[in-house]
């Protein structure tokens, strides 16, 4: 099964097993399409994927970052991201096309990335939840 990387109230973040770095967005509320969701937690699941997907620059250096939502298998709002790279077996097909070659990979360690990853992530929900919370407040001020 694929590990879990982050969760809060809202997300949770999951490893998807594969050569290359891959992760996959789920919001906890169910929702079959992203238009179902409330609008700040579609906001809340972009500003998740600009994190995700700098982290992954920065980190691996890959050529590409890819981003997918199908649902047809899973039908309920998630994003893979992936990163990918010239010499991973599938470059530049889709992760899901045809392998046209072994890997050729030398990948930094997954477990430091993790590390680093729920680090943004969780200081990032705590941030948002200070927001909400002083919005709060600030209504209730005459």
């Amino acid at each position: 099964m694929d590990a879990i990387i982050y969760e809060d109230t809202e997300i949770y973040v999951q490893r998807e097993s594969s050569e290359v770095p891959w992760l996959k967005i789920f919001t906890k509320e169910p929702a079959k399409e992203l238009g179902d969701l409330p609008k700040s937690l579609r906001k809340r699941l972009w500003e998740v994927y600009d994190i995700i997907e700098f982290y992954m620059k920065r980190y691996y250096k890959p050529k590409k970052i890819n981003m997918a939502s199908f649902g047809n298998m899973l039908p309920r709002v998630h994003i893979h991201i992936m990163a990918r790279f010239e010499e991973d077996s599938y470059f530049p097909n889709p992760m899901w096309g045809k392998k046209l070659r072994d890997a050729k990979l030398n990948l930094p360690s997954e477990e430091r990335f993790y590390q680093e990853l729920h680090m943004a992530l969780a200081n990032q929900f705590a941030s948002l939840q200070s927001d909400r919370r002083r919005s709060r407040t600030e209504r209730r001020k005459p």
